[in-house]
């Protein structure tokens, strides 16, 4: 691996039922996931709700990086995202659509200069909806203990 590359690294040990229990590698975190119901019994959000709070998150951060970095003053942030899932032509579930709404909370003398400016750059910065946009490669090995 070269020096522009990193890695990150995410596993996950089924409890039961669907029930997963998620292992970032931070110290202290208790992370579950589910399925909705009939599946699952929703004890946690599912993958489809996980990759809408990753996009929520990312664009935030990206956002108030800028809005940091151009010196305006924020205050609150608030974040929706909205996902939208159709049949794809095998009648398959896909996310066909995620809008994010990003609220922050800022007096208007930054509203005009620094925000403009902010909103030209920050959703370049976001890796992980750049990279959903893009196409990122997806290798799946299946290996029985």
């Amino acid at each position: 691996m070269g020096e522009d590359e990193k890695t990150f690294k995410v596993s996950m040990k089924r409890e039961k039922d669907f029930v997963f229990s998620v292992d970032f590698g931070l110290v202290g975190l208790d992370f579950k996931m589910d399925e909705p119901d009939p599946v699952g019994g929703d004890v946690g959000p599912n993958a489809s709700k996980v990759l809408a709070a990753a996009m929520g998150n990312c664009l935030t951060a990206s956002l108030l990086f800028c809005l940091n970095k151009a010196r305006a003053e924020v205050g609150g942030i608030e974040t929706n995202v909205e996902g939208r899932m159709r049949r794809n032509e095998k009648g398959r579930w896909r996310i066909a659509e995620i809008n994010v709404d990003i609220s922050p909370e800022m007096d208007m003398e930054y509203f005009g200069s620094q925000y403009e400016r902010c909103s030209k750059l920050f959703e370049d910065f976001c890796i992980v909806s750049k990279s959903i946009e893009e196409g990122i490669p997806v290798n799946v090995q299946v290996k029985p203990r």
